[in-house]
């Protein structure tokens, strides 16, 4: 199969579901394209095409003969180290050949610059200097703030202007059309209103708005019409024509009774303010996703050979040392190699306190640094930030189509041609039946002018961007709208236990020492992630811990800690970090020896030390003063009981296990308020796993799972009927992941993947999981609610414009004649409030 690419344009000029497809049929006429999707909400084309057989200018200009138009930039670039024409035809390669995003690329020998003609969004500067700089040349760096060219905004706000200038022509002429046609009909004025001159004053009146306000309805209409498709243009420029046309027909003698030239020009300005409030408020459904945008820092402090410089993030490479100072933005993803600090990642991950960081962790570009100074070495940098892999994660995910939209797309694709047979029916009808001409008109005017299939193509794609982009906002990234669709009809989670339940790895829980150890005291003392008993009192004449007149606990744990330091078990590890927690001076073992499958034996301060399991203590026939129960009970916690032996002696057993992540219990009482059934599944046997769900929360345990069965075990959930979610890793739970119906990945913050996973939440936090899935169910009831909205508007008005109403004498005169300027302001505010239901998502809580 040939190499496919896939790029994203804005689309402007797109009025309703009708152009929608329109746009995705002619794009997908050009040979080597695969594949064409538009998302009316954020105003986005994405095609996946051969290189080799299409070309982005190819899709550029079948958009544009479709009557849409895509923005484009141009920018220039001072290039360095050319010496010969043969120079300038490699850079031009570099660049046309190498870049998506860059429809054309000149460069002139003679000012050593190249001229980039590109799509806006598509491509970056920094993609640009790369380009060039991988083929051996160099670029004049300029200002960090010198940003490229907004080309796809600045084209937005010239057409946003545009079309003000022609409301405010249009209200001006108007107005005083529609308040003295009006005052005429209602007889406030004097016989002078009705001589036949009057008419050919409203005529003026009303021409500037039909032909400078509505031309665009017009234009929109006959490119629709080429194109062999109709759109809202053609019902607008239709409706507002016959009314215009016809009254010109009335002033010209041709034909006797009322003139509505106030109708035709009533229709035109009230739409256009509808319009105009549809666009500014589908601006705001994209609010988040440029928030995300502006996150990023535009300067870096490096060490480059001793010296530190302030460059453009986009110039700082992998490898690079950044200084990164209290209150400032960390600009690139990295390690943090010395320094301490408190870092702030809650734009990113949506955790509100603050992350501590220290030499060895990772740190995720655009988050704010709060304490202290931290010197990292950049990791990823440019588009391979976790920012930069969110954003374009998020605008993908926008830009796919949700499987509740298809019948929407079917619907839209006959609605103008219906309703345009629906008026003529409507004009039929009541004609033949002797309602007059010119009332039959009026029906089929306001038959025209009601239908509204905006709603229709905004009801989805509005509440997706929406919804999509607070989730980015809260760590939750969605693949695309199915697996957002998806989640509201989950009906049972599966929750890996290791690693997504619990921490992953193994922590001190406790430790028991026998009645009447020396020291004084009986003693059990219970550590729980990681808050501790009372070590010890301090003796004043030292600060060393050693010198603690320690509890027999943190006695035994200080001389078994000491002891591991030579171990690499992962049990080892843990009572080493438990007594680091608990920061207690360690000393250097002697004579240390691993004993295979028992443990370990070393000496410690003069003390001869044994740790490990009960055989250990067996072969080496120490006493166990009394233990051996507290070990079993340790053991029906599933937990690991270590034993520790001072000088032949058993002085404690230390309780040791994979303890619950803070916050687990929180999600998982969560999920089941949200009525899902919580299934942990693990390898461990089934009594240590009982334990576990036990302390979880959980009631279903499927326990002895080996790796690769877990897929298998989603699928036996999914024959009970069940609508499955699946929590894991994202790596080792990939094929369980992928059978499940939503396969939901908890990231780390700095790695992003999602080809396995419907969902990532960027944190490891499980609480992550009900807010998805809340924020799943309050979208789809967005989108409902939206499409309710838009069928009941049309299935209802459309009728009551027709007429239906007219044989129930008993209603109101409005309601049973349906004049065409209430219809334009029904149709103008139809949309409007569908992208305005959308917005709301932005204020919910969810989980």
């Amino acid at each position: 199969m040939a190499e496919q690419k896939q790029l994203t344009m804005p689309v402007l000029g797109m009025t309703c579901a009708n152009c929608v497809a329109t746009v995705e049929r002619s794009a997908k006429k050009i040979e080597g394209v695969s594949e064409a999707v538009v998302n009316f909400g954020s105003e986005k084309l994405t095609v996946n095409y051969d290189p080799a057989v299409a070309s982005p200018q190819a899709v550029i200009e079948r958009v544009e003969k479709a009557g849409y138009h895509v923005p484009v930039a141009t920018l220039e670039l001072p290039i360095t180290g050319m010496t010969c024409a043969n120079c300038v035809s490699t850079v031009e390669r570099a660049l046309n050949k190498k870049v998506p995003g860059i429809l054309e690329a000149t460069v002139n020998f003679a000012t050593e610059k190249a001229t980039v003609k590109y799509i806006p969004g598509a491509v970056t500067r920094a993609d640009m200097v790369a380009a060039i700089e991988r083929a051996g040349y160099g670029v004049v760096q300029v200002d960090a703030e010198a940003d490229l060219v907004d080309a796809e905004k600045e084209a937005r706000e010239r057409e946003i202007q545009d079309q003000t200038r022609k409301l405010w022509v249009g209200v001006i002429f108007t107005l005083p059309l529609f308040l003295f046609s009006m005052a005429r009909d209602f007889g406030l004025v004097g016989h002078w209103a009705h001589e036949a001159w009057v008419n050919y004053m409203l005529w003026l009146l009303a021409t500037p708005v039909q032909f400078y306000t509505g031309w665009d309805y017009y234009v929109g209409g006959f490119k629709a019409l080429r194109n062999r498709s109709a759109n809202m243009d053609v019902l607008v420029a239709l409706g507002s024509s016959v009314a215009y046309f016809y009254s010109i027909f009335i002033t010209a003698g041709l034909l006797g009774g009322h003139v509505y030239f106030e109708t035709s020009a009533a229709i035109i300005t009230l739409i256009k303010i509808g319009k105009l409030l549809e666009v500014q408020a589908k601006g705001k459904t994209s609010e988040a996703i440029k928030a995300l945008m502006g996150l990023q820092a535009k300067t870096a402090r490096v060490e480059r050979d001793g010296v530190e410089l302030d460059i453009p993030t986009d110039q700082v490479v992998a490898g690079d040392v950044v200084i990164v100072r209290p209150g400032e933005k960390i600009p690139v993803d990295g390690v943090v190699i010395s320094g301490g600090s408190a870092v702030d990642e809650s734009l990113l991950t949506g955790e509100s306190l603050p992350v501590d960081k220290k030499a060895g962790d990772a740190v995720i570009g655009a988050t704010l640094n709060k304490q202290g100074m931290l010197k990292i070495e950049a990791t990823k940098v440019g588009r391979e930030t976790a920012l930069a892999q969110i954003i374009r994660l998020v605008e993908a995910a926008q830009g796919s189509k949700a499987p509740i939209q298809a019948l929407a797309d079917k619907v839209s694709a006959i609605f103008v041609p219906v309703v345009i047979v629906i008026a003529l029916l409507t004009f039929a009808a009541w004609w033949l039946g002797g309602a007059g001409f010119t009332a039959a008109l009026v029906r089929m005017v306001a038959v025209l002018v009601i239908a509204c299939p905006c709603a229709l193509g905004l009801a989805t794609p509005t509440a997706i961007v929406v919804g999509m982009g607070k989730g980015a906002t809260q760590g939750i990234l969605f693949k695309n709208s199915a697996a957002l669709e998806k989640g509201h009809a989950l009906q049972a989670i599966v929750l890996d236990k290791t690693g997504t339940i619990t921490k992953g790895q193994p922590a001190v829980t406790e430790i028991i020492v026998p009645e009447g150890y020396p020291g004084g005291m009986n003693s059990e003392l219970s550590m729980v992630n990681g808050q501790r008993g009372k070590t010890g009192d301090r003796r004043p004449e030292t600060g060393d811990s050693s010198s603690f007149i320690l509890h027999p606990s943190a006695f035994i744990l200080r001389l078994a800690a000491s002891a591991e330091r030579g171990s690499e078990h992962p049990l080892g590890e843990a009572v080493v970090r438990a007594a680091q927690e608990q920061g207690l001076a360690l000393s250097e073992p002697v004579g240390f020896e691993a004993i295979a499958g028992h443990g370990i034996a070393a000496e410690v301060d003069g003390h001869k030390i044994l740790i490990g399991n009960a055989r250990l203590m067996q072969t080496q026939n120490i006493t166990l003063n009394g233990l051996g129960q507290k070990a079993q009970q340790l053991q029906n916690e599933a937990k690991t009981a270590m034993w520790v032996a001072v000088d032949g002696q058993a002085s404690a057993v230390i309780g040791i296990a994979d303890t619950i992540k803070e916050g687990s219990k929180e999600a998982i009482a969560d999920l089941k308020r949200q009525g899902l059934q919580v299934v942990m599944m693990t390898g461990d046997n089934e009594a240590t796993a009982q334990a576990i769900a036990a302390e979880a929360g959980v009631e279903r345990v499927l326990a002895e799972v080996l790796p690769g069965d877990k897929a298998a075990n989603v699928a036996k959930l999914q024959a009970e009927g069940l609508v499955v979610g699946m929590v894991g890793d994202g790596i080792n739970d990939a094929p369980a992941l992928a059978q499940a119906d939503v396969g939901i990945a908890i990231g780390t913050g700095a790695d992003v993947a999602m080809e396995a996973a419907g969902i990532t939440l960027i944190s490891g936090d499980l609480r992550g999981v009900p807010k998805a899935i809340g924020l799943s169910r309050a979208t789809m009831r967005v989108i409902k609610e939206n499409l309710f909205w838009a069928f009941a508007y049309n299935v209802i008005l459309i009728p009551v414009a027709a007429g239906a109403l007219a044989f129930f004498p008993g209603l109101p005169v409005y309601l049973r004649e349906l004049h065409p300027i209430a219809a334009a302001f029904a149709m103008a505010f139809s949309s409007v409030t569908v992208v305005g239901n959308s917005l709301r998502l932005r204020g919910m809580k969810i989980g």
